[in-house]
């Protein structure tokens, strides 16, 4: 199928191009659906004369729906662009970057996306639809799923629609998460999924770091422990991956810790341990909730993070763990090999 399109692209040089910006369309109204033409016009920076004349295009072939509330696929439209997948990767050199990224760090498996969520918001929810295109088919029944917080897992939680029903598992935060924006708190991400699916989920009401005073008092309460056990005995665990100044400004740090950071070159953050360019762990918070010592080969762990930015911060974190499941978009995954 490459050499057809390479022999295409010299004879028909604008059909790639045509192809691609099609295939965008349909992505972004996918994700965003009802969405309005302005909005697209504005989210994909292009003209509304050209687009007005693109989506005319799709309607016309019974793939777009317009109606006073926005556009949407129509069921044709939604099967073709699962079908255009596989092929776009292909095309945009997507699987190369799997493969190659899956071979350099030892991974389970590598997703992908188009594009880079530093740029365009709506990478960021490509990358949490293709999260539970994975949990579909590869979580068993009656599983306990272990979640962090941060923005790239809540956008998980928002993808999860009504495709993706499941009420025989259990939703539960990796750790505590009060003190952060409680949109992005594992506890509200944790019940969002809940609620997106039908399954049901257990809170964990503790604040993310803890005085060693605090920390004995908490983990001896019975509830605590309770949902404690549910966390560590996780089979599955969703895990955003940060770069270690921001996460460490984001939980209100001291001056004196930020400048360990920088004299430690710390640039990545998971699961409240902090790592230096070559993976090594330079400082590890006191919290309750999933250790590093948990992510067993029993368990399935994905990690999800990506834009270019965050290159280095997962490339980092990747150097001294095997056993993860990467997704990532394509900003990240072209520097992480740069």
């Amino acid at each position: 199928m490459r050499n057809l399109f390479d022999i295409q692209q010299k004879l028909v040089p604008d059909l790639l191009e045509v192809l691609l910006k099609r295939y965008r369309i349909l992505q972004y109204i996918r994700l965003m659906e009802p969405i309005g033409r302005r909005s697209l016009s504005t989210s994909m920076d292009i003209s509304e004369r050209i687009l007005r004349s693109e989506v005319t295009f799709l309607k016309d072939q019974r793939l777009v729906h317009v109606a006073s509330a926005g556009m949407s696929l129509t069921k044709e439209g939604k099967n073709l662009l699962l079908e255009l997948e596989g092929m776009m990767k292909e095309l945009l050199g997507l699987k190369a970057l799997e493969e190659q990224i899956a071979h350099e760090y030892q991974l389970k498996k590598v997703i992908v996306v188009p594009g880079d969520s530093d740029q365009y918001d709506w990478v960021k929810k490509e990358m949490g639809r293709a999260c539970v295109h994975y949990l579909k088919q590869h979580v068993a029944d009656q599983a306990t799923v272990a979640i962090t917080g941060g923005t790239t897992v809540a956008a998980v939680a928002e993808m999860m629609g009504s495709d993706f029903q499941r009420d025989d598992l259990l939703f539960v935060p990796a750790r505590g998460g009060i003190g952060e924006e409680v949109e992005n708190q594992a506890n509200t991400i944790c019940a969002e999924m809940a609620r997106q699916t039908g399954a049901s989920y257990r809170l964990l009401h503790v604040p993310d770091q803890l005085s060693e005073d605090t920390y004995s008092s908490l983990i001896s309460e019975p509830s605590v422990q309770s949902v404690l056990h549910n966390i560590t005995s996780a089979t599955v665990v969703i895990h955003g991956i940060g770069e270690a100044k921001t996460m460490a400004k984001r939980r209100g740090a001291s001056e004196e810790f930020l400048q360990k950071l920088t004299n430690h070159e710390a640039v990545a953050e998971a699961f409240g341990y902090y790592f230096d360019h070559l993976g090594d762990i330079i400082h590890r918070e006191r919290t309750i909730g999933l250790q590093l010592e948990h992510l067993n080969e029993e368990k399935q762990v994905i990690a999800i993070a990506g834009g270019s930015s965050k290159s280095v911060a997962i490339t980092a974190y990747l150097k001294n763990r095997k056993s993860t499941i990467l997704i990532t978009d394509e900003g990240a995954a072209r520097q992480m090999l740069n």
